[in-house]
C-alpha cells in the first residue's frame, strides 16, 4: 500500500511546505505550520466516499433509542443516553477518574464493547476491573494498539455496540511524520476515528489528555470534530467528582452529574445535598447556604467567607469556587451600597465540594457569607438564601425557585430571596439583625 504525503500547512494563512518550521515563512505566524496528509487514495482508511442525496421525509431521527451507559448520572449529562455515531469526548485531570468511570460503563453495558488500550496494557485493564469488582464478561474485548489505522479496521471487522479509545493523544497513524500527540497526529487519529463510527452508527467514547492551564490538549478543531465534550472535575482531597457537558449536540449542556469514589469505583450520587452539607459547621460567621441549579436539578451547597483585615495596600480577593470578577463586584456592591467598610479588608470566598459556581442565585448567599464574618454575626443555620444582586444592590429573583425551594425543604431549610428584602442591605438587616 501506498503511503500518503504530507505537507505542513500553516492553520493561518494556508502556506504548505514539505518540512516543520517554527516560523511561517509567509505570513510570519509563530508554530502554526501543522503536518496535514495529502494525497489519501491510497489510504483505505481515510478514502473519500461518494455522497448521498437525502430527502428530509426518508430520514429516521428516533431521539427515544438510546443506549444506556448502565451509569444514570452518566446519562442524564448526556440527555437519556448514547446515540448511534455518537462520539464523546471525556476530559480532565490526570487521576480524577476518567478511565475507571469509562471502565464502569463497559462493564454495566450489554453487547460486545471494544476497549482501546492505548495508554495501558490489557493486563493492567484487567487489573482495574478486578479492582472495581466487576464481573468479567467476555463480550468485554481488549485491543493493544496505538495505530488509528489498526483501530479503525478491528472497529469495521468487530462492530462492538461500543468502542472506548483510552487515549486519542496516544493513537498515531503512519501516513503522518509526527509523534503522538502532536496536533497533526491528534487531528487525523480523531477524525478517521469519527468518521468510522458515523458511518457504522457505533457511540465512541475518546479520553482526551489536559494541559497545565487546564485545557485539552491538542488542536481546538478535536473539540469541533466530536459530537459531545465531557469534562470531569473534583477535588482531589474531596470523594466528590462532578461531570459536566461542554459541548453537546443530541442533550443539554447545563446539566451536571455527581459521582463520589469508593473504593468499588465511581458511585453515582442522588441527591447530592446531603453530601455537600454533611460537614457544615453550623452557627459559625461566614457560613452561608445556597441553592443553585445546574440544568434542571437544585441542590444545596454551602458558602464560606472570612473577612479579615488587611495588612497590605491593596486588600486581597481571593475565590474558590467562584469566578473572581463576580467576587470583587459583589464587594465592591456591599461597600456602596450596603455601607460595609470592606476597602482595607481582605476577602476570601470558598464553596465547599470542590463544586465550581456558575449560577448568579447564589450572589445573596456570598454577600450575606461576607456581611456574616465582617459583623461577626452568625447567619440562622436553617436559611438558605437565594437570589441575584444588581449593581444598584437590588436582590432579583431567579429562575427555578419553585424548585430550589421544594429541594431546600427536603432538607429542612427555608428559602430567604428576593422576597426577604428588596436590596442587599434589607437582608442584611433582616437576616443578621
Amino acid at each position: 500500500m501506498a503511503r500518503a504525503r504530507s505537507q505542513f500547512v500553516c492553520q493561518q494563512c494556508g502556506y504548505s511546505q514539505s518540512q516543520w518550521a517554527g516560523k511561517c515563512p509567509s505570513c510570519g505566524t509563530w508554530n502554526s505550520l501543522v503536518e496535514t496528509t495529502l494525497g489519501m487514495e491510497a489510504t483505505r482508511s481515510t478514502q473519500v466516499r461518494p455522497g448521498k442525496v437525502y430527502k428530509l421525509s426518508e430520514v429516521k431521527a428516533d431521539q427515544k433509542h438510546r443506549l444506556k451507559t448502565g451509569e444514570t448520572e452518566l446519562d442524564n449529562v448526556l440527555g437519556g443516553g448514547l446515540v448511534p455515531g455518537m462520539v464523546v469526548l471525556v476530559a480532565g485531570e490526570p487521576g480524577i477518574g476518567k478511565s475507571t468511570l469509562l471502565t464502569q460503563v463497559a462493564l454495566k453495558t450489554s453487547g460486545q464493547i471494544l476497549y482501546v488500550c492505548g495508554e495501558e496494557s490489557a493486563s493492567q485493564v484487567a487489573l482495574r476491573v478486578g479492582r472495581l469488582e466487576g464481573k468479567v464478561r467476555d463480550a468485554f474485548l481488549l485491543l493493544e494498539s496505538t495505530d488509528a489505522d489498526d483501530i479503525v479496521a478491528k472497529i469495521e471487522e468487530v462492530k462492538p455496540v461500543m468502542v472506548i479509545v483510552d487515549s486519542i493523544q496516544t493513537l498515531q497513524t503512519s501516513d503522518l511524520t509526527g509523534t503522538a500527540a502532536s496536533v497533526g497526529q491528534v487531528r487525523e487519529c480523531a477524525q478517521r476515528i469519527v468518521r468510522c463510527a458515523k458511518s457504522l452508527g457505533i457511540p465512541v467514547f475518546m479520553v482526551g489528555h489536559v494541559t497545565k492551564e487546564g485545557s485539552i490538549a491538542g488542536p481546538a478543531v478535536l473539540m469541533h470534530v466530536v459530537d459531545t465534550v465531557l469534562w470531569f472535575e473534583g477535588e482531589r482531597s474531596s470523594t466528590l467528582r462532578l461531570i459536566r457537558a461542554v459541548k453537546n449536540r443530541f442533550g443539554p449542556t447545563d446539566e451536571m452529574g455527581v459521582f463520589e469514589m469508593k473504593g468499588e469505583g465511581l458511585v453515582g450520587v442522588g441527591n447530592p445535598s446531603q453530601i455537600l452539607l454533611a460537614q457544615r459547621v453550623k452557627n459559625v460567621p461566614g457560613s452561608v447556604v445556597s441553592v443553585i441549579m445546574e440544568g434542571t436539578r437544585p441542590f444545596l451547597v454551602e458558602i464560606q467567607a472570612l473577612v479579615s483585615p488587611s495588612q497590605l495596600a491593596i486588600p486581597r480577593r481571593i475565590a474558590t469556587g467562584i469566578d473572581y470578577a463576580r467576587i470583587q463586584m459583589l464587594v465592591a456592591v456591599l461597600s456602596q451600597r450596603a455601607g460595609l467598610a470592606l476597602s482595607d479588608q481582605d476577602v476570601y470566598i470558598n464553596v465547599t465540594g470542590g463544586v465550581k459556581l456558575a449560577d448568579r442565585g447564589a450572589d445573596l448567599a456570598v454577600c450575606l457569607a461576607i456581611a456574616s464574618s465582617f459583623l461577626n454575626k452568625s447567619l440562622d443555620s436553617e436559611v438558605a438564601a437565594v437570589g441575584e444582586v444588581g449593581l444598584l444592590g437590588e436582590v432579583r429573583k431567579v429562575s427555578g425557585l419553585d424548585k430550589r425551594v421544594k429541594e431546600a425543604k427536603k432538607l429542612g431549610y427555608k428559602v430567604a430571596s428576593a422576597e426577604s428584602g428588596k436590596s442587599v442591605s434589607a437582608a442584611i438587616k433582616k437576616l443578621l439583625g
